[in-house]
């Protein structure tokens, strides 16, 4: 049986706009603009058939989740393994200083190369870590929900570690952006942008 996902990065935060790095901070809250973007996934989800939506415990994917759900319509769920990235000691830090403080590991972690998933800042998670959590989570769903269209309002670099677990090679994910993967016969696939 296929199971649809629309995996959707939250509206632009006042940390994105400031250039800082959120991690797991709740500190970071939707702007204007990132209102009008959860709103716009909303509208560009009508009408496939969501039955849910999933949300990342923060608040900026929470606020996402409700924005978008004035059209949708639907129970919204919150599920921890939806959660951002811990990204340890810079969390919070202006990305002009991460590169300045460690330049060369700060790009590593940024890579595609797999050869850097296990590494991580002090007291934060690695990407592997990060793809098993999330793909634990979307397995369960795929394989022991009741619902078959689902949407999950996220983060960033969790949904660029779904791309680089499904082979497709993209670093940043725009905020508001959708991803539609789905479940069939045990194999994931993906199926459009929006």
């Amino acid at each position: 049986m296929r199971k649809d996902f629309y995996i959707f990065r939250h509206g632009q935060s006042s940390y994105n706009l400031a250039g800082r790095t959120q991690g797991r901070t709740n500190d970071s809250v939707l702007t204007e603009l990132g209102r009008e973007q959860a709103r716009a996934v909303g509208q560009k989800l009508a009408g496939r058939g969501i039955e849910v939506i999933i949300t990342s415990p923060l608040e900026r994917a929470k606020e996402t989740a409700k924005l978008a759900n004035e059209t949708l319509r639907v129970p919204v769920l919150t599920d921890e393994r939806f959660i951002e990235v811990d990204v340890g000691e810079i969390e919070g830090m202006h990305y002009t200083d991460i590169q300045n403080k460690y330049g060369e590991k700060y790009q590593q972690w940024r890579s595609l190369d797999c050869k850097y998933e296990n590494m991580c800042f002090e007291g934060g998670e690695t990407k592997k870590q990060v793809r098993q959590r999330v793909f634990g989570g979307l397995e369960d769903y795929a394989e022991n929900s009741a619902y078959d269209i689902l949407a999950i309002s996220s983060h960033g670099i969790m949904l660029s570690q779904v791309l680089i677990a499904m082979k497709v090679g993209v670093v940043d994910v725009k905020n508001g952006a959708i991803l539609h993967i789905f479940y069939e016969d045990g194999k994931w696939k993906v199926a459009e942008w929006l």
